[in-house]
């Protein structure tokens, strides 16, 4: 076994989310020769298949499934190294991050403190709004949402997953214990307007009710949890969301989980100040994974 070029784990990690060597190219910023040549020299290095080849892309073998989660550490040192040598340095400007509602009040504002207590001459503005910002025209320097970009010059990767079920209040459930056990009758439903009609809860929902009227429908996140909380139905909220707020689990798979992704503009990857908030969010994003997906209460 020769000395591996570290770097080239960047390549093994890009496979292994992506399965594809053109879509990890893409992702950072080389060419696909480059990253097939920077791969198999890897794989010869350890000695080691990484990858089985197939028609429909690149699957991790056993070995590369032994080794992702020790190129995953090696990944997360070498970025805590770098923002350790840039905050002495410190980082001045704006940088725009766009989020939605349920990751920015609970997960993202709250973990912005310790990076501002940093970084005193940094501003960052977040963004909220439903609508999806383009990254290209400059709307945002920084996106984490649960739609993919599918357009732009942007560097992507996927960094978790928000798990999603069927909440109540327990008083609600008190005055209808036949929903314990399964049993759907008579209930009211916490619905969407028509604005959110394609986000995935909101089509569970219109599923669900096949044609009836919601007891209540609003257009924001926390107004699905105040009304649930309330007592006026059933809602799908995210578990950390509906768990932390006292709310009772009615069903706990709905086959709507949604992947979290990460984007930002490949032209501001060498900015500083971008580039410290990027490492700071990916890292909190990173220490949330568990309670985003719902594991953590398990």
């Amino acid at each position: 076994m020769s000395t591996p070029n570290w770097d080239d784990t960047r390549i093994f990690l890009a496979i292994a989310r992506t399965g594809a060597v053109s879509i990890a190219a893409r992702e950072l910023g080389l060419g696909v020769a480059t990253v097939s040549r920077r791969i198999a020299r890897l794989e010869a290095a350890l000695d080691l298949p990484l990858f089985s080849r197939h028609q429909t892309g690149y699957r991790l073998t056993h070995e590369g499934e032994m080794l992702l989660p020790k190129a995953v550490a090696l990944e997360d040192t070498m970025r805590g190294l770098l923002v350790e040598a840039q905050d002495s340095t410190g980082a001045v400007g704006q940088v725009r991050v766009a989020t939605a509602e349920n990751l920015a009040n609970p997960i993202i504002i709250p973990a912005l403190c310790a990076l501002l207590r940093r970084h005193p001459a940094l501003s960052v503005d977040v963004i909220t709004d439903v609508a999806t910002v383009n990254l290209d025209h400059r709307e945002a320097d920084i996106a984490i949402r649960m739609v993919r970009p599918d357009r732009g010059n942007v560097t992507i990767r996927r960094v978790g997953t928000l798990g999603m079920g069927l909440y109540a209040s327990a008083g609600y459930l008190e005055e209808r214990p036949y929903v314990a056990k399964g049993d759907t009758r008579s209930n009211r439903y916490i619905g969407w307007s028509e604005k959110q009609a394609h986000i995935s809860a909101a089509q569970w929902i219109a599923q669900t009710l096949k044609g009836d009227m919601a007891a209540i429908s609003t257009t924001t996140l926390s107004a699905q949890l105040s009304a649930a909380m309330s007592g006026l139905g059933l809602a799908v909220l995210p578990h950390f969301l509906a768990l932390e707020a006292g709310l009772v689990v009615v069903k706990a798979e709905l086959g709507i989980n949604q992947p979290i992704w990460f984007a930002m503009h490949s032209d501001l990857t060498g900015s500083h100040r971008v580039r410290i908030v990027a490492d700071h969010l990916l890292a909190i994003m990173t220490e949330n994974a568990d309670r985003l997906s719902g594991k953590a209460f398990s």
